[in-house]
């Protein structure tokens, strides 16, 4: 198993490419393996014939384990006492008595009674295919609860088919007319084991909080003139397919900012004797988070004071369509010097953010909320978003903070100065 993040420790095997036999040839994809950053395929860098698979599909495997043998067709193997064992499977949670469907009426002719689906708690993330989640959306089937059929534990269309039949996985189960506040009866606890995703975000979290002392700036900022701009750029440019976000904005006047001041575009290091030093970095690269089915992931758009905001908004839409497709690379979610986390548009007014490390600061953006501001001593209708800074302290003081927060208030507030 290759070390294909900078963060991982342990890789779960997807599902194989290959099978026992098949020749092999350097460039090959053997395999999908998921980390704790995304879904990538594994590369096989030898010729030969895929000898012996060590692992099964949806094992987790430590970094440097071995998974397969290639080898001259015939030749003997061995499996080595590294090779992980088979991940044990989690017994479905059993059924809550009163969860039970309720008998076929009496009137009811009993050629409609579908047969009952064995009840399913899927443990960690759901391996589902996107045709199945989607119809699963559309005939209000709960995925959870769908035994899966699919190659390594993933419910495909069938499934969802089978579980609406046999309508023991439905969403919305409650019976007509019943109460909103009505008890559907006692609920077992559902224990949920962690992802390789999650197992590092709770890891680096916690680092982060024990390790860097975090001090919060805030400021609210006038957002009229930005929403002006990009509805402007929105509507002239429709026909070409451009369609800028606020986020956008954000990320460009971001990289902007951090020009300006560059003391914030900074981590904090130590060297192996543990002396602490500060590194400014040259480049200005601004990662941004995305929520993902697993947790975060924060893609970096390089060199972001360096290109258009129009550039900035492109490759931002890539970016987040790979990180949700968990098909990001290395690259392009590594190398980050600043993070904005930005949660408007999820209706979350303001917080405050865990840096991501080794970063020195994290911008948190909020919505845009409608309030009554005092303009020339009027009491008129505003547009304001709430921009929160976490520092840390180790890197930066709060002067510094309040200057990055000025100049981007000022870019914000003056978008077409983003244009240039």
């Amino acid at each position: 198993m290759p070390k294909l993040s900078d963060t991982m420790t342990v890789g779960t095997l997807i599902k194989w490419l290959k099978k026992e036999g098949d020749v092999i040839k350097s460039g090959d994809m053997l395999a999908e393996v998921e980390t704790d950053k995304a879904t990538m395929e594994l590369e096989s860098f030898f010729d030969g014939t895929l000898l012996k698979l060590f692992v099964p599909a949806g094992s987790q495997v430590a970094v440097g384990a071995p998974l397969c043998a290639i080898g001259k067709a015939g030749e003997a193997v061995e499996v080595p006492s590294g090779a992980a064992k088979p991940a044990a499977k989690t017994p479905a949670a059993p059924a809550p008595a009163a969860a039970a469907s309720p008998a076929p009426s009496a009137k009811a002719p009993a050629a409609t009674a579908a047969p009952a689906l064995a009840p399913v708690i899927h443990q960690g993330r759901i391996k589902i295919s996107p045709l199945a989640k989607k119809l699963a959306t559309e005939l209000g089937v709960d995925a959870a609860r769908v035994p899966a059929s699919g190659p390594g534990g993933r419910i495909v269309r069938a499934d969802i088919l089978a579980a609406q039949k046999g309508g023991q996985a439905s969403a919305s189960a409650a019976p007509k007319g019943s109460s909103f506040f009505a008890s559907s009866g006692p609920v077992e606890d559902k224990v949920i084991a962690l992802t390789n995703m999650r197992a590092t975000i709770a890891r680096r979290t916690q680092e982060s909080k024990v390790q860097a002392p975090h001090i919060y700036l805030e400021v609210e900022a006038d957002a009229t003139p930005l929403l002006e701009l990009r509805s402007q750029l929105n509507t002239a440019l429709e026909k070409e397919g451009v369609k800028l976000s606020v986020n956008d904005f954000i990320l460009k006047a971001c990289g902007n900012a951090l020009r300006k001041v560059p003391m914030v575009n900074a981590s904090y290091e130590t060297d192996q004797s543990g002396q602490g030093s500060i590194r400014v970095h040259g480049a200005v690269n601004v990662s941004f988070a995305v929520a993902i089915e697993d947790g975060l992931i924060t893609p970096v758009v390089r060199d972001t004071s360096g290109k258009s905001l129009f550039e900035v908004s492109s490759e931002a839409k890539s970016l987040a369509k790979l990180a949700r497709d968990k098909k990001l690379q290395p690259a392009q979610y590594t190398g980050g010097t600043f993070c904005v986390s930005n949660m408007g548009m999820l209706g979350i007014d303001r917080f405050c953010a865990i840096i991501n490390q080794p970063n020195a600061a994290i911008l948190a953006v909020g919505g845009t909320v409608k309030k009554p501001v005092v303009v020339n001593d009027q009491i008129v209708i505003g547009q304001r978003m709430s921009l929160t800074l976490s520092c840390d302290h180790r890197v930066l003081d709060g002067a510094i903070g309040a200057q990055f927060l000025a100049a981007l208030k000022e870019l914000i507030e003056k978008p077409a100065l983003l244009l240039l």
